[in-house]
């Protein structure tokens, strides 16, 4: 049956609005992103210029108050909804500058609020939802004096670890959960991490990527045989058979995971190793770098904790998304290995090892809150507690 002319007309505007506001949606997200993906590092001398900047901002701020708190009535706002707790939102929005000063607010989610939480949310490394959560929330909620110290903090770190900055380095930053490739002042490219968790942290060091292993066999830590495989074993006596993992005695024999007793700590005496392949832990790559944390970079079969929020699930080694392109940028002076040569090893699953030609300077740092020229200050969770201890030394 044929539907009345005013009720098409009606869906059809009822569409159109529903397209419109998605398109704003995404140009709003859009903007977020784009006002903190610029070309500056998060560590260099820049660095520390912006930093001083906001902590000028941030002083008088916080000495005339700082910011209200956002009632939990605004859990779960969106574009489109009025409730209770959105004038209180707003002004919290307008006192961190994600939004334009207005002469008046009221209870309407509306685009700009809607613009002005994504760029929030995109500063605090959250999902650029457009939806006050949980953990959005909870930021809002931070006082504008913690934000501050965050600040101070940050700025004797980066200015006792930039001083020496080679002219190609690599950024490993934990709060943030990524890393940086940075040649001649400028990034080249930012790459999604994984991390150590709070129990299991991945140490903050500085030296050289000197080798990078394709298609790796994975040894695995004495740590892990103790905290986890013992116990995974007792769940699932397959599990090393599953995941082709051998056993190897101190006489280099490899055993049986029937010889061994896996009610004591008996495995801790010998060698496991995951053979190459699509469930080695590694991934196809492991990069290298001396340090007496016997920590490594590598890529990762399980692809998919990358799109997770809160990145902190490793046993202190850090995972790298995109990996290939990462590992490109590392050979780049290697001449023999440009990308269509990686990405034949990685297809083809050969063992192979390269020097590298120009050892890459990697520092992993414990950067919570840092600035860019356009006066956009971005803030992580203090996932380590570094900040509540007051802590801007790292040395041993």
């Amino acid at each position: 049956m044929t539907q009345p002319t005013h009720a098409q007309s009606l869906w059809d505007m009822m569409n159109q609005s529903r397209t419109l506001t998605d398109a704003e949606r995404e140009a709003n997200s859009a903007a977020a992103i784009q006002a903190i993906d610029t070309v500056e590092p998060i560590l260099s001398y820049d660095t520390v210029n912006n930093l001083q900047m906001a902590i000028a901002q941030y002083e008088p701020f916080v000495a005339r108050g700082g910011w209200e708190q956002v009632p939990q009535e605004t859990y779960g706002v969106t574009m489109g909804v009025a409730r209770d707790g959105v004038v209180q939102l707003k002004r919290r929005l307008l006192a961190s500058a994600d939004m334009p000063m207005v002469e008046n607010v009221d209870v309407a989610m509306d685009a700009p609020t809607d613009a002005a939480l994504r760029r929030f949310q995109a500063r605090h490394g959250l999902q650029v939802s457009g939806q006050v959560d949980e953990a959005t929330w909870y930021a809002l909620n931070v006082p504008a004096e913690t934000r501050l110290r965050q600040l101070q903090l940050n700025l004797v770190r980066v200015q006792t670890m930039a001083q020496a900055l080679a002219d190609r380095y690599v950024v490993v930053n934990i709060p943030a959960a990524f890393i940086e490739t940075v040649e001649g002042g400028m990034v080249v490219r930012r790459h999604t991490a994984v991390v150590g968790r709070i129990d299991r942290q991945t140490p903050i060091l500085k030296s050289r990527i000197h080798q990078i292993n394709f298609n790796p066999f994975w040894n695995v830590p004495v740590s892990i045989i103790r905290r986890d495989l013992i116990k995974t074993m007792n769940e699932n006596p397959n599990y090393l058979t599953e995941q082709k993992i051998r056993i190897f005695d101190g006489g280099g024999q490899e055993l049986q995971p029937s010889q061994v007793n896996w009610q004591t700590e008996e495995a801790v005496n010998y060698r496991f190793r995951q053979d190459p392949g699509p469930l080695n832990s590694m991934g196809n790559v492991k990069i290298n770098f001396h340090n007496p944390h016997a920590v490594y970079l590598h890529d990762t079969p399980t692809k998919g904790l990358f799109g997770d929020n809160a990145r902190f699930f490793s046993s202190g080694c850090v995972r790298v998304d995109q990996v290939r392109d990462f590992v490109g940028w590392v050979l780049r002076d290697n001449g023999d290995w440009g990308d269509a040569e990686i990405g034949n090893v990685f297809s083809t699953g050969e063992r192979k090892d390269v020097d590298v030609r120009s050892p890459v300077e990697i520092h992993t740092t414990y950067i919570s809150a840092w600035a860019n020229r356009n006066g956009v200050v971005s803030f992580r969770d203090d996932v380590y507690e570094f900040d509540m201890a007051g802590k801007v030394s790292f040395e041993a």
